[in-house]
């Protein structure tokens, strides 16, 4: 099933809007992986959004292949720079296809009508009196490809992103006039609010832009994989001048076919990337002559991922390539998770027990039962047309409001609450027990608010919607195959074998116990004070109760089982403030997910223990520190 099958909104006749989108250029000095995958999947799911709305859509991504760390990383694999480069951009192109991406355009930097425009653009610059020779002296980073100041430094002279020790370097360089844009870049932000997204991260950027700009050295004359400045060819190109110039360069090529999607809508980047984007990208632009108007419209700064609670390293094998990732439950559960999990905008933890539980119980259970459920119901009844009345309850503009302030998973949210209401719209109607008539009308509405359905998910998940698409229009519709076959978390197991096994020492289930800790370990405990609302007896189960807690307006309500039962009666719990360790994952206890540990003192062999209480009154949700 092709996009093209997805019904597309109608529009007036008119020009059609145009909605350019790109994602950062990628070093290409290894294979993609999820971090990659993130920022591009986010790019596809928007370009197919607006491509359903009618819109011509001009998606952009590549690889940034000048410069010193390209260079060395060549050079360490005994190769020259284009040969090691070429080897690898087309990794990047087989990870893009393999997860249902769909790129308009695949830049490289050593493309030559990009190398072209970059010369072009130097010599704009030069000519306006904004690029000067001088001496550079300062701290440089080579994975960054960034110079830093004292200040920026952490640990005496370490790069403050990458942990490691860098250089300090002095050579003959090209500057060029960034404190000249101060206030331009001021009021540009001022007068265009959207232009940092998301807004938090605006403050950080105007504040250090108040703080004062330094001119920006742009040239290198330590190695020469780059371009060459037009007006003295002994020096290379900043890679950063080069790189951010592939957002105009690649509407440029093909004949002048993607001119007119100039300028961005949206320059889709990691956090880590956002000063170069947000303060010398429009600078240059500004001194290249671009006005105001021309400038790309928004810069969105997306968070992190970690792994398993821990930074993406590849030193310690924190990482996951792209094959590994869609080897956990496929591409279309990949690419649903990563905008299910996290807030779109801020950091995100990636497991694989949390994809696959994501899998299990949202795509399986709710989206994958609900295709399942009716297809079989209307394969043996039929439909028949009617007034869709369900449909009402899809709130087709939070959506569209969610996509325009690249809330994507809220987007989502919005889209699972409606299966939501059509799954228990199936329950409530029982259309396998009421009479004909009214059957082939209930099939009806749901069938229709499916094909919906599928049309919301496709950017998402474009690859089982069409299956959806394809099975919901088909002139005999039948249950049709297994959408989303559920999986079993081995590596979940395995953990929880393990977990059994330490919980076989001596202690009292449900009270905190903690062994040698680092400082740094204990302040990520979050402790809490909670008050006992009730207890109650667990059957099969002689020393614990089952309490019921008030945890305060942030967290609300929580479930825990301690063992403490023969310590202290029910009636002597209830109304009880404790301590509760809060943020520790949750465990089944009995059949009862316990949803934290308190907090108790005991004797050596506990024949007494007591619960940790706070010594005055205090609100419920209070923090320990």
């Amino acid at each position: 099933m092709t996009k093209s099958s997805f019904r597309k909104r109608p529009r007036r006749k008119m020009t059609p809007k145009k909605f350019y989108i790109t994602t950062p250029i990628y070093y290409p000095n290894d294979i993609p992986h999820i971090g990659h995958a993130y920022t591009t999947i986010a790019a596809d799911v928007l370009a197919r959004y607006h491509k359903l709305k009618g819109e011509e859509v001009f998606f952009l991504t590549g690889t940034d292949e000048h410069g010193k760390k390209i260079e060395q990383v060549a050079k360490d694999h005994n190769k020259k720079p284009k040969e090691f480069v070429d080897e690898l951009a087309p990794k990047f192109k087989e990870a893009w296809k393999k997860l249902d991406i769909e790129y308009d355009r695949f830049i490289r930097t050593t493309d030559k009508d990009h190398e072209k425009v970059v010369q072009e653009v130097l010599d704009k610059c030069y000519k306006n009196g904004d690029i000067y020779k001088g001496f550079y002296e300062g701290w440089y980073c080579t994975p960054c490809e960034a110079y830093y100041t004292e200040k920026d430094l952490i640990n005496e002279n370490e790069c403050p992103i990458h942990k490691t020790k860098i250089e300090k370097l002095k050579e003959e360089s090209y500057f060029f006039k960034l404190s000249k844009y101060e206030k331009k870049l001021l009021d540009f932000y001022k007068k265009n609010p959207d232009f940092i997204l998301p807004a938090s991260r605006k403050n950080e950027v105007t504040n250090r832009v108040k703080d004062g700009l330094k001119d920006l050295s742009i040239s290198r004359t330590s190695f020469d994989w780059g371009i060459a400045l037009p007006f003295d060819k002994k020096h290379v190109c900043y890679v950063w001048f080069d790189a951010l110039f592939n957002y105009y360069s690649g509407t440029k090529g093909n004949s002048g076919k993607y001119e007119k999607f100039w300028p961005a809508n949206v320059h889709l980047i990691g956090k880590d990337i956002l000063w170069f984007h947000a303060v010398y990208w429009p600078a240059f632009l500004m001194s290249a002559g671009f006005k105001e108007k021309d400038l790309p419209k928004t810069i969105f700064a997306h968070g992190w991922w970690t792994f398993d609670k821990e930074k993406i390293s590849k030193s310690r094998g924190k990482v996951i390539n792209v094959d590994e990732l869609i080897s956990i439950a496929g591409v279309d559960a990949a690419r649903y998770f990563l905008f299910r999990e996290a807030v779109f905008g801020e950091d995100g933890d990636f497991s694989r027990t949390a994809l696959i539980k994501r899998f299990n119980n949202e795509l399986a259970d709710k989206l994958g039962n609900l295709v399942s459920r009716v297809g079989s119901l209307i394969e043996k009844n039929g439909v028949k047309k009617c007034e869709n009345k369900l449909l009402k309850k899809l709130n087709h503009k939070k959506i569209d409001k969610h996509y325009e302030k690249y809330e994507l998973d809220k987007a989502l949210q919005e889209i699972f609450s409606f299966i939501d209401v059509c799954n228990e719209y199936v329950q409530n109607k029982r259309p396998w027990g009421i009479d004909a008539k009214d059957k082939e009308k209930v099939l009806f509405e749901l069938k229709e608010s499916i094909l919906v359905i599928s049309d919301l998910l496709y950017p998402f998940i474009p690859n089982s919607a069409s299956k959806i698409k394809k099975q919901f229009t088909a002139k005999n519709i039948t249950k049709g195959e297994v959408l989303f076959k559920k999986i079993e978390d081995k590596f979940a197991k395995e953990k929880e074998t393990l977990q059994e096994k330490v919980n076989k020492s001596p202690k009292i289930e449900g009270i905190m116990t903690l062994g040698e800790v680092d400082f740094s370990d204990w302040t990520k405990l979050d402790l809490r004070v909670a008050k006992i609302l009730e207890s109650s007896d667990i059957e099969g189960a002689d020393k614990l109760y089952k309490l019921s807690l008030d945890v305060g307006k942030e967290i609300g309500r929580r479930t825990i089982c301690a063992g403490i039962k023969q310590y202290y009666s029910k009636k002597e719990l209830e109304g009880k403030k404790i301590i509760l360790f809060v943020n520790l994952k949750p465990r089944m206890m009995k059949g009862i997910e316990s949803q934290g540990m308190l907090l108790a003192a005991g004797n050596e062999d506990h024949s007494k223990v007591i619960l940790i209480s706070p010594e005055k009154d205090i609100e419920v949700g209070s923090k320990v520190n």
